[in-house]
């Protein structure tokens, strides 16, 4: 009984010891250069010991479509997963990406294509300039995806009253012509513009022209044969419902 007895007043002074010794340090005020180095020091994510790569990555261009609809119907009835995201979804894709599809759309704010398919880090390469304006380094970011990075679906996405494409139809309506860098922008889109001009309103003139366009671009990277590896699909995202519609619109 004396020994048990001796064993918890050591133990107990041990914790004690420990308490004291604790409260010490942390009464001990940091000097400001610690306090800086802290700040300057940001957490570190830990490596992983493998690289990742999904067992459930789609094996064809036709299923990773069936995954970005699927992701969109999510999106528009509210339901929304958010896959793939926060430190641990970091982490797991830090030293290699797999993405199962390649997105080229408009810079426009409301059409950020990885909320818009309810996706998440490492499931979409996504290329994003106005109207979808193609240029040499549209162009060879998209051959790297498909080269180097296995994507086999490339998904040319309009929207809704596209600024880009309304800024080209107001320059065919009007003859006259953009300036600065704008202009290469709106002469990639003024042959849409151009060839859905009629009697209809401003805003029916738009639309048709935002169809047109995502066809051109489609068609032009279809006809590419750096790109033949690869499935090109049309889309047009409607910024009241939140759906995007695949070609034929």
């Amino acid at each position: 009984m004396t020994t048990k007895s001796n064993c918890r007043n050591r133990n107990r002074r041990a914790l004690l010891g420990l308490a004291a010794a604790l409260a010490g340090g942390l009464a001990t005020p940091l000097t400001s250069g610690q306090v800086r180095a802290a700040a300057a020091t940001p957490p570190q994510l830990p490596l992983p010991t493998h690289t990742f790569r999904s067992d459930t990555l789609p094996a064809t261009a036709d299923e990773a479509m069936t995954r970005l609809k699927e992701g969109n119907s999510r999106f528009v009835t509210r339901r929304v997963r958010h896959p793939h995201q926060g430190r641990d979804r970091l982490r797991a894709v830090s030293m290699a990406q797999h993405p199962f599809a390649m997105v080229l759309g408009c810079i426009d704010s409301r059409v950020p294509p990885e909320q818009v398919f309810d996706q998440g880090l490492g499931d979409l390469l996504c290329i994003r300039t106005a109207g979808q304006a193609l240029d040499g380094a549209v162009l060879g970011s998209i051959q790297y995806g498909i080269e180097e990075l296995g994507v086999r679906l490339v998904v040319v996405l309009g929207h809704e009253r596209c600024g880009a494409v309304s800024a080209a139809v107001e320059h065919a309506r009007s003859g006259t012509s953009a300036q600065g860098h704008l202009a290469r922008v709106v002469e990639q889109i003024a042959p849409a513009a151009l060839e859905t001009r009629g009697p209809a309103s401003s805003a029916d003139w738009v639309e048709q022209a935002v169809r047109a366009n995502v066809t051109r671009v489609r068609h032009a990277l279809s006809a590419d044969p750096a790109f033949g590896g690869a499935t090109v699909a049309g889309a047009r995202f409607d910024l009241d419902t939140g759906r995007v519609s695949f070609h034929p619109f």
